[in-house]
């Protein structure tokens, strides 16, 4: 991962793509027996002595699309899940990390016979041909452009889908709320990875009045964390120059169009090209037709907006596509309570950021433009099995006296039926 990212935080990578990744294991390996126990389920008094269940089953064949963000963790945790389940994967990694892909090639054919796992390596029209197969589920996650097109590779199958994609996830910090622990936290998030994390926060609305003071204690974060950021392995490169180009043109833009730029910490400019080094930066006054403000951001870039009432930051949110994640800085159980009734979101954290994602007890999704289906432990047994429902008739049915010829006691039982 370091050798494609060019410089990537070891101990970034050990938790997000290393301790996640064998925590999630260990759940599967502790919980799967009794997952897969076939579960009682009532059913209604007229139809006994019968029984019913869910059975747990496998679908087949499900096929994977891992990102290049964190390309250990979004292959193998949905690998892994689907596995469990009982189901022969096919992966295909991202071709952004080449090394990455091919070491992970070269794990899994050492483990499994290719029957059971195989990987097919390569770029954008292996992915589409990939995406065409007809799988019995298939597992994607990335953009939500690409997601749109990958939906519709499979749509001839009519291939079952999860699609874990992204989008503008807000932080909303409440009036009152301290500002300094605020961005302690929100830098935590943000700056992992350098931003490059699908949960990632996108932009921040802060009360108007806090917003300088904001700024100056999300500089004071960043430099904190970064003290000598250009020599230091802490701080993570944007993975090619593409992206790279893609995030300075986006500043570019906003800047053109009167935004303030606010660098965190200070790099050499030159330095920064020669290494795809993109220092934690702010963004005031964008525009909200800047790509900025329409597209999710994917780097360490995070534009702030002041905002008079929390109402009107609360309509704001509401306003665009539903996230997939939400986070909300408040100690007021009443107005938080008040703003997760109104935003509709993949996930939420309250007073922190992105550590939902490594909870192996809740479920990880999307919601519209954001995704759809979800995984992680349970939720992800299920995403990846049949839930088959059974009726175990008993020796003797009642429903056996209901036949034709109809005569009077059906009259009655069709009156008790409908009442």
């Amino acid at each position: 991962m370091d050798a494609d990212f060019g410089t990537r935080s070891r101990h970034e990578s050990m938790l997000s793509d290393g301790m996640t990744v064998l925590r999630d294991i260990d759940h599967l390996l502790s919980h799967l027996k009794s997952w897969m126990r076939p579960k009682r389920r009532l059913l209604h008094p007229l139809f006994w002595p019968a029984r019913g269940e869910l059975r747990y089953q496998p679908l087949g064949v499900v096929g994977v699309i891992s990102p290049w963000n964190y390309p250990v963790n979004l292959a193998l945790v949905p690998l892994a899940t689907a596995l469990a389940a009982g189901n022969a994967v096919y992966l295909k990694p991202s071709e952004h990390t080449p090394r990455t892909s091919a070491a992970l090639c070269d794990l899994l054919r050492s483990i499994y016979p290719r029957n059971r796992i195989e990987v097919a390596l390569g770029g954008p029209e292996v992915a589409a041909a990939f995406a065409a197969l007809p799988f019995d589920h298939l597992f994607f996650t990335g953009s939500t452009a690409v997601g749109r097109r990958v939906m519709a590779a499979a749509a001839p199958n009519l291939t079952p889908l999860t699609l874990e994609l992204g989008g503008k996830s807000p932080v909303l910090i409440a009036p009152g709320y301290p500002l300094g622990r605020a961005a302690a936290r929100i830098a935590a998030g943000k700056f992992i990875n350098a931003g490059q994390t699908c949960i990632a926060p996108d932009y921040a609305l802060v009360p108007q009045s806090d917003v300088d003071a904001f700024v100056e204690a999300m500089r004071a974060e960043a430099q904190a964390r970064y003290p000598d950021i250009a020599l230091s392995g802490d701080f993570t490169r944007i993975i090619n120059a593409a992206q790279y180009q893609r995030l300075r043109g986006a500043l570019d833009e906003a800047a053109a169009a009167g935004a303030r730029i606010i660098p965190l910490v200070d790099v050499d400019s030159e330095l920064a090209e020669g290494t795809r080094l993109l220092p934690p930066t702010v963004v005031l006054n964008a525009p909200e037709d800047c790509r900025l403000m329409r597209e999710e951001i994917f780097g360490p870039i995070l534009p702030v907006r002041g905002y008079a009432q929390l109402d009107q930051a609360l309509d704001y949110i509401e306003s665009h596509d539903r996230p997939l994640a939400f986070y909300v800085f408040d100690h007021d159980r009443r107005r938080v309570d008040a703003a997760l009734d109104r935003i509709v979101a993949g996930s939420v954290a309250v007073n922190d950021t992105v550590l939902q994602f490594a909870q192996t007890n809740l479920p990880f999704g999307g919601v519209g433009p954001s995704g759809m289906g979800s995984y992680h432990g349970e939720h992800g047994f299920r995403t990846f099995s049949k839930e088959t429902p059974v009726l175990r008739q008993a020796r003797w049915s009642g429903m056996s006296l209901f036949k034709p010829p109809y005569r009077a006691f059906a009259d009655r039982l069709i009156r008790l039926l409908v009442r």
